[in-house]
């Protein structure tokens, strides 16, 4: 199973997705692709400082989450995250707070996030990355 980070769900709506990440994933079943709800937050955002938001936004809900599974941020995933926050600050190695949020909700579930950005998903202990989007 395959957690779909930002920039993943992001590419789904580009005018020219990248031909090798759209290949990639239609070798798969839909069921097998699932997002946080930490990115959905982060969709609402990017799609609210645009000047077209409401038709964005319903482009984000009808190309994008109508074809995954979301995942709540819960008690579960809270922990893991603050277990994941105490270990990356030990070791100086902190990264954002929503990268972190939607690792432990991978973590949770044991998913692996597929991302553009793997060097911050990286540094979570146990999390299996994969960069697609390369």
């Amino acid at each position: 199973m395959y957690l779909l980070d930002t920039n993943a769900l992001s590419e789904l709506i580009k005018r020219q997705p990248q031909r090798q990440f759209m290949e990639r994933l239609q070798q798969y079943p839909g069921e097998v692709f699932f997002t946080s709800s930490i990115c959905v937050m982060e969709l609402r955002h990017g799609s609210s400082r645009r000047e077209d938001r409401t038709v964005f936004w319903q482009r984000i809900e009808q190309e994008i989450l109508s074809r995954v599974t979301i995942l709540a941020f819960d008690l579960r995933e809270a922990l893991l995250a603050g277990d994941t926050l105490a270990y990356l600050s030990r070791r100086g190695e902190l990264i954002g707070v929503e990268d972190l949020l939607i690792g432990a909700t991978a973590l949770a579930y044991n998913y692996t996030v597929v991302t553009g950005n793997v060097r911050h998903f990286q540094r979570i202990p146990n999390l299996r990355v994969e960069n697609r989007l390369a």
